[in-house]
C-alpha cells in the first residue's frame, strides 16, 4: 500500500521533548499523579509551541488521504520540505547571483526536526508508531507554495539501506 499527501503551509520542527512530571490539587496541595503501580505519570511536551498546529494539519490531511486500519508493518516514508525562497535572492531581472548559488536551503531548522514533527503527527493515524519507519527519505528545497510531500509505504520484506 503507498499513501500519498501534500500538507499546505510552512512546515514546523517539533524540536526536542521535555518531559514533566503530572501534579494534581490535593487536599495538602500540590500532589504527584502516579499510575497503579506507584509510578509517576509523565507528560511529553515539544519544546516548540508552534508545532502543535502544524501536527494538527499534518494528521488532518493525513486522515483526509487515508481512513484505513492503522498500519502495523514496516514501513519507508518519504517526506520532502519546500520552502519560498528568501527575497534577498531576487533582483529585478529574477534571480540574482546569491539566489543562483543557493541550491537549497541550509538555514534553520534542520529536516531530522521537521521529519519528526511529522513522523509524530503521522502516529495513530497512519500507523501505529513511528518506530515502524525503516527506511526514510528528507528532503528541504525551495518551492512554492510552502508545503510538505508525504509518501508512506508498507514494505513487504525490510530491505538494507547499503
Amino acid at each position: 500500500m503507498r499513501i500519498t499527501f501534500t500538507v499546505f503551509g510552512e512546515p514546523k520542527p517539533a524540536g526536542s521533548k521535555r518531559a514533566m512530571p503530572i501534579y494534581r490539587r490535593g487536599p495538602n496541595g500540590r500532589q504527584l499523579v502516579t499510575r497503579e503501580n506507584g509510578s509517576p505519570m509523565i507528560a511529553v511536551i515539544d519544546d516548540n509551541p508552534d508545532s502543535k498546529a502544524w501536527k494538527q494539519q499534518v494528521a488532518c490531511a493525513a486522515r483526509q488521504a487515508y481512513c484505513g486500519e492503522l498500519l502495523d508493518g514496516p514501513l519507508r516514508v518519504s517526506l520532502h520540505f519546500y520552502r519560498p525562497r528568501p527575497k534577498g535572492h531576487f533582483g529585478a531581472n529574477g534571480l540574482n547571483k546569491q539566489g543562483r548559488d543557493s541550491l537549497a536551503p541550509t538555514t534553520k531548522p534542520d529536516v531530522l526536526k521537521l521529519a519528526r514533527g511529522v513522523e509524530d503527527a503521522l502516529s495513530k493515524v497512519i500507523y501505529r508508531d513511528d518506530s515502524q519507519i525503516v527506511a526514510e527519505l528528507i528532503t528541504k528545497d525551495y518551492g512554492e507554495p510552502a508545503r510538505c510531500e508525504v509518501i508512506v509505504e508498507e514494505m513487504a520484506v525490510a530491505v538494507p539501506l547499503t
